[in-house]
């Protein structure tokens, strides 16, 4: 029984999460501070958890709710999607985050040997899903060098001369690692390449707009900047994400949903089907909550997120010494995305010496598929915590340019 030969291969070939190589990393080191994690530094809404707190002793909050989700929650998201992400034709489906629902759609719309394209660099945990689920052959496709922006010349070609045409093309935006936006057009025009090739794109939002006019002329959208503004696209080749984990704070509460065409017959059922073998629903006291702070509204995030763009100016300083060509992303989500120096191709060493010796971890952009990048969250920490993390990585980053890895 102790054979390593008996486990399977899917689960062998899958990658190791870099979250839980972080987490060893740190592990025994003192005073570290985190940039890895994408995460934000603020709870759910105070009244949202008071409401919450009041329903602990409701029996059916211990009961098995609808596989697809609360009624009531379901009804509050079809009409968000409809009035703040301009999707009508949209179905939903509440699921444990929106990591499971990138899984429930992985084993509802792939086969085992399908292909199917991402870009560089890719979100890490999307990349697994494709590997646990039997997607032996995952295409990864370039981006822009200065942008990051996909290249739709490479797509169209790949999936015109790939026999038989890749099952999905999945893209997220604004981006994870990187919090590179992706425009409208550029976006659009992926949309069509996937149309006219028979294959199906997947958007992963978890930064997403939400907002009525007021909120648009503010801030064009919870984690964009700079005056962007995020959108969503939909017709019957197109699935789209969310979450709750990021805007609301919701992390360890685990409540992300499907928009998924409502045309395309069997969608519902066979999504079902997934879910009924995952987690049958998602944990009812986490949708209540879901359901409270969507009433709490997204005013709320906007006021967080403002935070955000200070700490994202500490960490561009940091990053300084790279170079100005060496930084990208940053226009929306809450990441960083830098190139180390050429010789620096290991950049998980880099990582580790970073935590070591300046206490500050962040995450290799090996596990996105770039070697020689580095993956900074600005979003996990206060502002005078993130002056400290940033004074670190300033540090760190001169002498690696300068001296090198000091022991």
């Amino acid at each position: 029984m102790g054979s390593y030969g008996m486990l399977a291969k899917r689960a062998l070939l899958t990658n190791t999460p870099v979250m839980v190589e972080i987490q060893e990393l740190v592990r025994g080191l003192k005073d570290c501070v985190s940039l890895a994690q994408g995460v934000v530094y603020w709870q759910p809404p105070k009244q949202a958890l008071e409401k919450v707190q009041e329903l602990v002793w409701e029996p059916s909050v211990s009961r098995y709710g609808a596989d697809e989700g609360l009624p009531e929650l379901r009804e509050a998201l079809m009409k968000k999607l409809r009035n703040e992400n301009k999707l009508h034709k949209s179905s939903v489906m509440v699921t444990a985050g929106a990591n499971q629902a990138f899984v429930n759609i992985a084993l509802t719309l792939c086969d085992a040997g399908d292909s199917v394209v991402m870009f560089a660099p890719y979100y890490f945990n999307s990349y697994m899903s494709f590997q646990m689920t039997g997607v032996t052959d995952i295409l990864v496709g370039p981006g822009d060098p200065k942008t990051l922006h996909p290249d739709t010349d490479w797509l169209e070609k790949i999936l015109l001369n790939t026999k038989p045409t890749p099952k999905l093309v999945s893209v997220v935006n604004p981006g994870n690692p990187s919090g590179t936006y992706i425009p409208e057009p550029l976006l659009q025009r992926i949309s069509d390449i996937c149309k006219n090739a028979g294959c199906w794109l997947v958007v992963d939002n978890t930064y997403e707009f939400e907002g009525g006019l007021k909120r648009l002329l503010l801030m064009k959208g919870y984690f964009m900047y700079d005056g962007r503004k995020h959108f969503c696209l939909e017709d019957n080749h197109i699935v789209n994400i969310f979450s709750f984990s990021k805007a609301y704070g919701m992390m360890g509460w685990r409540v992300g949903y499907i928009a998924f065409p409502s045309e395309v017959e069997g969608s519902a059922a066979q999504l079902l089907k997934v879910q009924d073998n995952i987690p049958i629903c998602a944990s009812i006291i986490s949708q209540r909550l879901a359901l409270h702070s969507l009433e709490v509204g997204p005013t709320w995030v906007t006021d967080q997120v403002k935070g955000l763009v200070k700490n994202r100016e500490l960490l561009r300083d940091a990053l300084a010494p790279l170079g100005d060509d060496a930084i990208r992303g940053g226009e929306g989500a809450i990441y960083l995305w830098a190139k180390l120096p050429e010789k620096y191709e290991d950049d998980f060493e880099v990582v580790r010496w970073l935590a070591k010796k300046h206490g500050v971890v962040l995450i290799p952009g090996c596990s996105s598929g770039c070697k020689g990048f580095i993956r900074i969250s600005f979003g996990g920490l206060v502002e005078d915590q993130c002056r400290v993390a940033s004074e670190r990585l300033k540090r760190g980053i001169q002498q690696l340019v300068n001296e090198g890895m000091v022991p």
